[in-house]
Formats: C-alpha cells, structure tokens, sequence
C-alpha cells in the first residue's frame, strides 16, 4: 500500500529525541547551505543526492527529474544500484514517481511490488525485483509550485517510514529544489552569456574575414580582367593572406609562388611529402585539406570546374590556419578556376578546329582538297607526312578528356587530334610507328594519371579512314582481350585480322561455321547456351570439377551439357581436333565482343 505522512513528528518529550532532531536540522542547514554554493547543474544534482543519502540512511538513494516527455529518469545516484535501473525511464503517472510527481506529496511503500494502488509497469517491476528495493519513499522536488522531479530513498527490506523521517527529506527536498533551480537559472544565464560572447566573437571575425576576402576577391577578379597569370595570383595571395603561396597546374608542377621560402622547394618539384597527402585528400574531397610537416602547416585547396581538375592553391606558415582562412582560400580557388577557363577556352577554340580539321580528312580521305591542304599548312603541318593514326580508350577518362590529351601531344608533334565517330583520335608523322605510339601512351598515361589504351595503324598513302576502322577495332578487341593499359600497333594483333580486316570477313565466317557452326545453330534454335560450356570447359583446361564451379552448376549437369555437345559436334571436339574448336570459340567471342 502508499501512504502519506503528515511532516510533523509525533509527540515525544525525550531528550534524546530532542538531540537527535537538532543534529539532524544542524546538518539539514548546513547541507543546504553547501547547496547554495554549486553553480554547475550536474555538480548539483550528484551534491543533492549525496547529501540525501546522509540524511535518510537508506539502502541507497537517487534523484529523477522530468524529460521533456514528462517521463521520469535518473540523474544522479547514491549507494549500490545497478546500470540498468538507473538507466530505467518511468511513463508519466506510472509507479510510485507517477504518483508523487501527479500529487506533489511525500510517498512511501513499506513493498513496491505488492502495492496494489499503484500503476505498475512490468518492465520497471522486473528492475525492482532484480534490485531486491522492497521500500520506497518519494519526496516532489518543486519549484513555483510545479514538480520538476522527485527524490527517492529506498531499502532493500520491507519498512515503513516514519514521519520524521518524511519530514526531514521533504524539508531537504525543498532546499534541494531551489538549488536545483538556480543551477538551472545559472547554466542557462552562462550559456546565454557564453552564446552571446561567442556571437561578438564571430561577428568580428567574420567582419574581419569580409573585408579580407573582398580584398582577396577584388585584387583577382582584376586579374583575370586584365589578363594576368599564375604569379599574379600567386603574388596577390601572398599579399593579403601572408606566408607562403604556391599555384600548381594541371599535372601538379609548380606554374608560380609568391613569399616561398626557398627551403620549402625541392628540384623545382612543388609536390614535395609535406603536401603530397593534404593534395590527394583536397582532390579526393573537394575541400581544403591542411598538412603539418617540419617546416611548416601546408593547406591545399583545389582548382576545378565540375569534374575537372585545373591545378591547386597551396598556402604554407608556421602557424595552423582558422577555418575563416580556409574558407577564403576555397574561394579564392573559384577565381582562379575563372582565370583557367578563360585561358582553356582560347585553346579549347584551336582544340575544336583541329577536331574539325582533322575530321574533314578523315571523311574526304583518301581525297585531300587544295583548302584543306591550305589549312593544314597554315596550322605548320604537312598533310602528306600524317602517316600514323591512333585511338585511344580508358575505362576511367571521359572521351573529351582523352582527346583534349591528344590534342595537346598533336599539337607539340605536328599533328591534328579529336573525336572521331565518338572515339579520341589522333594523326601524327612517325619515322618509327612502333616508338610513336609507345612514346605518345608513356607521355598521355603521364598527364591523365589514368590506365589508357593506345593503337597505331601506319596510314598508306592519305587512306585515314581505313586505317581508323582497323585501329578502332584493334582497340575493341585489346578491351576484348582485358587490356586496360596497354599501347600497341595494329601489326601487334595479326593473329587476330580476319576479325578486323574488312575484305577477309567471310574466311572467318566459313571457319566459325565449319567448326562450331552447328553448336551456335543448337543455341540458337533452343535457347540453351552449350557455348559457353564449352568455352569454360578449355578455359579451365578440361578439368571436370573446375568447370562446374566456374559455370556454377552440378557435376551431373555439366556432363549432361558435354554430351549434348558430343552429339552436336561429335566427340573429336574434345580430341585431335580441339585446337580448332578453342580457336573458333576465341574468334567467335572476340567478333561479338568487337562487333563485327
């Protein structure tokens, strides 16, 4: 059963009772006293409970105050209790909390768990019994007359309270109360002092940051109006931020630097280890990334248009940058990314028209007209020297961005580079074909820092648009073949001409028909897919178990599927005649992967 207790103690006229209830008010004043003096919420709460405890002598003693739900939780504890009880929520108006907190009034069970007027909640009661708490007493903690949680002291046997006792925790609960208010009134009075201060903080730093910025915004913009480079904005950089400034181009060499201390260069390679990691962290993120090192703080930001990487910024001092400096350099990436694009679309304009010459010869060829002879001779290149022709693929680079990359190596060769049928394609000279084509991968892998395929066909006479055919297809079956880096010359893959050599196609269809013609005819017809049995059957050397894994099926299925190809074929295509049949499957899967 709950009972309330009158606060007042029952008539008694002994001294020892009389003593003992001042020590027990001398120690109520004092703790209250030592209440008053805490500031801090927490340091509070742990103080209440403590000195509760001290008071009461219960088992053990613990404090909840009410969540935003009006849910009851602990906050502070004293004596043996286990996490999980104190980890323990109480529903509104639910246990013997539900009952103080709803009634504002000191409450006691001499036995939770058999207190019948109580709205129980089995998990709660499960914790109690686990507890062993048997006695309970809740005293309200108010402030203003509203509950604002409840204070609790209980014991491991069955009791009752006294009213004494009552009293006393109901006279420290509303001490407790108004500590437990002014603690509150004192975190929120010194984060509201703490918010404001910060907020006068920001606003002159950020003041501060504006007029820098506008400074940094100002003194670029009028480069790229007037036309400046990469030391101009190295220069003004370092001006306006301090320390050291570095411009990295496209391919990271270093284009310009501005207050460089010359210990932080290395053989004139501005990737020295100090910024190598913040470099690849900016490219991979986007955003500024800074660096520490023995000789200085190094903070990288990266130049980029969409998905294209246009160089970096690399600001370099002893001290570590504020956010607001690397925000501000982020910026002034954008600029700088302005002044870039402006100088790329002067050379994307000669890029376009190198293209479209480029495509002209291809489309005309073999013909050459006396304009385009005129126009090739105007750009410094002899039109009857382009006797190499090479495409090139990766699986990783955009086709604009390999021809761009071919465009320039054509341009510092003599020669013409775009895209041709959705391919990047370029016509050089070449004295040596096999040389040019390694020389001219070695140099495009180096810029596009990407795995890239390259093949060469050598051009007889101006017949370019044969030549592109054979090399594209060449190309598709490198790809075919799993090259994924990989240079070469058409003469490379002669094995394979009858899958890229126009005029001999039908020699490859009579080979493929004779061979395992009726075998496509059976897949065909029935929907089945013997081909591929087979081709895993020789890929896996004729190896029974292995096959059957790699085609993920049963044993008894595989051999089933085997001889469904002996009937189809005949037994010799596993015998003296497999080497035929290997190569028809390689020549048949290779034309379908090309196809031709």
């Amino acid at each position: 059963m709950t009972s309330t207790a009158s606060p007042f103690p029952a008539d008694e006229s002994s001294q020892a009772y009389h003593l003992r209830r001042k020590r027990e008010l001398s120690s109520l004043y004092a703790t209250a006293r030592s209440l008053t003096a805490l500031g801090e919420l927490d340091d509070v709460l742990r103080s209440i409970v403590r000195h509760a405890h001290g008071l009461i002598g219960t088992d053990f003693t613990y404090l909840s105050l009410l969540g935003p739900d009006n849910a009851l939780s602990v906050r502070a504890s004293e004596g043996t209790i286990s996490a999980d009880f104190l980890a323990a929520g109480i529903p509104p108006g639910t246990g013997l909390g539900g009952q103080v907190i709803g009634r504002r009034k000191p409450i006691w069970v001499s036995n939770y768990l058999v207190a019948d007027d109580l709205h129980h909640v089995h998990e709660f009661d499960e914790l109690v019994a686990r507890e062993g708490l048997v006695a309970l007493l809740g005293v309200p903690l108010l402030v203003r007359g509203e509950a604002v949680g409840a204070l609790f002291a209980a014991d491991r046997s069955e009791r009752s309270f006294s009213s004494e006792e009552i009293a006393l925790f109901s006279a420290f609960a509303d001490h407790a109360a108004i500590a437990l208010d002014n603690a509150r009134l004192y975190d929120q009075s010194r984060a509201a002092l703490e918010k404001l201060q910060s907020a006068y903080r920001v606003i002159e730093e950020h003041v501060a940051t504006i007029e820098r910025s506008q400074a940094v915004h100002e003194a670029l913009t009028d480069v790229v109006l007037t036309g400046g480079g990469p030391k101009d904005v190295a220069r003004h950089l370092a001006d306006q931020m301090g320390g050291t400034v570095i411009f990295l181009g496209r391919d990271n060499t270093l284009l310009a630097s501005a207050g460089v201390d010359q210990t932080l260069q290395n053989s004139g390679d501005a990737v020295w280890p100090g910024i190598k990691q913040a470099l690849e962290g900016a490219r991979r993120t986007g955003r500024c990334v800074t660096q520490q090192d023995a000789s200085a703080t190094h903070s990288v930001a990266v130049v980029q248009a969409g998905d294209s990487y246009l160089g970096a910024l690399v600001w370099s001092q002893p001290a570590s940058p504020s956010s607001a400096d690397l925000r501000m350099l982020e910026r002034a990436t954008h600029i700088v990314a302005l002044m870039i694009l402006k100088e790329n679309a002067v050379a994307d304009a000669a890029e376009r028209l190198s293209g479209e010459l480029m495509t002209e010869l291809l489309v005309n060829s073999p013909s050459v007209s006396a304009a385009q002879r005129a126009r090739t001779r105007a750009r410094g290149i002899d039109v009857d020297a382009l006797n190499l022709l090479v495409v090139a693929d990766s699986t990783t680079a955009a086709t604009i961005e390999l021809s761009r990359q071919l465009h320039a190596y054509a341009h510092s060769h003599a020669g013409l580079a775009g895209e041709y049928l959705g391919r990047a394609t370029m016509l050089l000279h070449a004295e040596d074909v096999d040389e040019a084509v390694a020389s001219a991968h070695r140099a495009i892998r180096q810029q596009l820092d990407r795995d890239v395929n390259l093949i060469g066909e050598h051009v007889q006479g101006h017949d370019w648009a044969r030549a592109f055919t054979t090399a594209s297809r060449c190309l598709d079956l490198a790809l075919a073949l799993g090259k994924t880096d990989h240079s070469a010359t058409t003469s490379d893959y002669a094995l394979y001409s009858l899958l890229f050599a126009p005029d001999r196609l039908n020699e490859l269809d009579r080979f493929i028909s004779a061979t395992i013609g009726p075998l496509l005819a059976y897949d065909a017809q029935r929907s089945t897919d013997l081909v591929t049995t087979a081709v895993t059957y020789f890929a896996n050397r004729g190896g029974l178990a292995q096959t059957a894994r790699a085609l993920q099926v049963h044993l008894n299925t595989l051999l089933k599927r085997l001889d469904r190809i002996d009937l189809v074929l005949g037994s010799g295509w596993r015998g003296p005649e497999a080497l035929d049949t290997q190569l028809a499957l390689r020549m048949h899967q290779l034309r379908v992967s090309v196809g031709v």
